[in-house]
């Protein structure tokens, strides 16, 4: 873990430690793993500006002031123009390559890592190309702030903290909240791959420095090879993403659910580091589904030291409100809890812990099937139909938010500017490619991965001190997703075809061969059985009421699971219910975590 925040505006050193004391949770990994960066303050003090270090990484020097947090997977390289006393310093070389290129000179950075660079009175901040970290700013009385989580700027004094309604309709489409704004009015986030530049006026400039829908352009011209270029190019590069994050992560630790996804990283885990992995999966009880079966023959295959971990409600109960504090701008995906439980029982084994995020939003997408379908066969051509189909396929509250609301939020919220216009951008792209799926994959890495499943997981691993590591979000992994053929992503009703040939050799078939599950936390039994009493009380009709965002009577419905005109969906929509309900009661009304 590690922290990045700071101001520009008049210096104030009690402002300073506050943002400090609010981020100080993500500040013990920098003793634990020495590859990662600290906390780093950039404030301004009565000598001007002043960048300050916490083991973490600054270059401060003749007016221009650097500050990385995270790790970068590739550093810069040495040229023949810059100083010799510099070049085993990456932020230096860095620096130096901003006064010849500009804002050109951060295009080929790549890891994980958000960064501040003030160069006289201009700010840059950037994100990194998936959107592993996360980066926020907010103007507050005469101060532009910004921080890693929001609640180093909501939490500060002076800040409005007002729900923004356009984010209502989008949590509940969604179960989170995509693109530059957030839950809060007047809080904003950097898009993955993205700078916002703020000049001497104070107002936001954004541009994009990493485009990997573009693809690399050394495999482009391969699109008409044969899949076997494309298998041993998954395989190399996949090795090398692992590669480059296993020396932040002695010993070595990975989840395994069993799906395809996280096989495939631990295989190369092992493959690199036989015999010196662990390997942690998760289950709700032998009464539910699970892929402990799945799980468990690639970890003999690969020969790790596996472990299984059962989560109940009873466990994870006593600390829902720390969770969704952690998580910040709402997530209301019921797998942030299995992600922290797991985290908890693993903190006291590693400092860092691989994964197998990247594999779904890269090169497959449970929407990927019903757009296509639509796509080929749906009768609707009217304008926007795309963006509706997309967001039904979510199959969250897109079709419901509309009965939950009370006329007073419901009224200030329009569909089109608020949630179809999210969508427009992706559809409308062409570039020369007018084909489907490469627009939907880019919706799903920018907008899902960089919104919902990378800050979901850095937040909850964090909350336990651990730095995740996600190889197949490298950005080499996105780039080949974009450069490979259609065929290799979705193929007849199968997806993620590239990644299935490429490790059917090594992996055990029935974890090639079988269909997508995912993790199916169980919340829509839970909610009729060990969440019951704790749904209808943070759900109370005078909570509501009190609050006045929700409809009483149809909240009811849901807990009575007794809609007639929706799909039903109990759980998901519940548990959205009562992560925004406890997110509201902390960040709006200041109630303790």
């Amino acid at each position: 873990m590690s922290a990045l925040y700071g101001f520009l505006g008049p210096p104030d050193e009690k402002l300073l430690r506050c943002m400090g004391d609010l981020l100080v949770h993500r500040g013990r990994q920098a003793t634990r793993c020495p590859g990662l960066a600290g906390s780093l303050a950039l404030a301004p003090d009565e000598r001007g500006v002043s960048a300050r270090r916490v083991g973490g990484g600054v270059w401060t020097q003749d007016g221009l002031t650097l500050a990385l947090a995270g790790f970068l997977t590739e550093t810069p390289k040495p040229e023949p123009e810059d100083p010799f006393d510099i070049r085993d310093q990456p932020l230096a070389l860095l620096a130096a390559r901003y006064r010849r290129q500009g804002l050109d000179a951060l295009a080929p950075l790549r890891g994980a890592f958000v960064l501040a660079l003030l160069d006289g009175e201009t700010l840059h901040l950037a994100r990194d190309g998936a959107g592993q970290r996360t980066l926020y700013h907010a103007k507050i009385g005469p101060r532009l702030c910004f921080a890693v989580e929001p609640k180093a700027l909501w939490g500060l004094p002076g800040f409005s903290r007002r729900i923004r309604p356009a984010a209502l309709a989008q949590y509940f489409s969604f179960s989170f909240v995509p693109g530059s704004g957030t839950m809060l009015a007047d809080l904003h986030e950097v898009e993955p791959g993205c700078i916002v530049s703020f000049g001497p006026d104070g107002q936001p400039r954004t541009q994009r420095f990493f485009r990997g829908e573009e693809g690399d352009p050394a495999l482009l011209d391969h699109a008409g090879s044969d899949d076997a270029l494309w298998t041993e190019a998954f395989r190399q590069r996949l090795a090398a993403a692992v590669e480059r994050r296993m020396a932040r992560a002695e010993p070595l630790v990975a989840f395994l659910s069993g799906g395809i996804d996280s096989s495939v990283a631990v295989h190369e885990l092992t493959r690199l580091a036989p015999g010196r992995v662990k390997t942690f999966a998760i289950h709700f009880g032998r009464r539910y589904p699970n892929e402990l079966e799945f799980a468990r023959a690639v970890a003999e295959r690969c020969g790790a030291d596996h472990h299984e971990v059962e989560i109940q409600p009873r466990d994870f109960l006593p600390n829902l409100r720390r969770v969704i504090w952690h998580l910040d701008d709402p997530i209301g995906d019921p797998v942030t809890m299995p992600n922290f439980e797991l985290a908890r029982r693993v903190a006291d084994t590693a400092p860092a812990v691989f994964n197998g995020e990247g594999g779904d939003p890269c090169f497959g997408g449970p929407k990927n099937i019903p757009m296509m379908l639509h796509h080929w066969y749906g009768d609707d051509r009217s304008p926007g139909h795309l963006e509706r189909a997309y967001l039904a396929s979510y199959r969250r509250a897109y079709e419901e938010w509309p009965r939950l609301l009370t006329p007073a939020w419901r009224d200030r919220i329009d569909p089109r500017s608020d949630l179809e216009a999210l969508l427009t951008p992706f559809f409308k792209a062409s570039d020369g490619d007018n084909r489907l799926l490469p627009k939907l994959l880019a919706i799903n890495v920018r907008l899902k991965g960089g919104h919902l499943i990378l800050p979901k997981v850095e937040r909850m691993l964090g909350a336990w001190g651990l730095t995740p590591l996600s190889p197949l979000f490298d950005e080499s992994m996105i780039q080949l997703a974009f450069s490979a053929p259609s065929r290799l992503i979705l193929d007849r009703g199968v997806e993620k075809v590239v990644m299935k040939q490429a490790y059917r050799d090594v992996l055990p078939t029935e974890v090639i061969a079988r269909p997508k599950s995912g993790m199916r936390v169980p919340v829509h039994f839970w909610f009729q059985g060990e969440l019951r009493r704790y749904a209808r009380k943070i759900l109370s009709r005078r909570a509501l009421r009190q609050a006045g965002i929700f409809e009483p009577d149809r909240v009811r419905q849901l807990l009575r699971y007794d809609l007639e005109q929706s799909q039903g969906r109990y759980g998901i929509r519940l548990w959205m219910l009562i992560t925004f309900e406890i997110w509201r009661r902390i960040v709006i009304e200041g109630e303790p975590v």
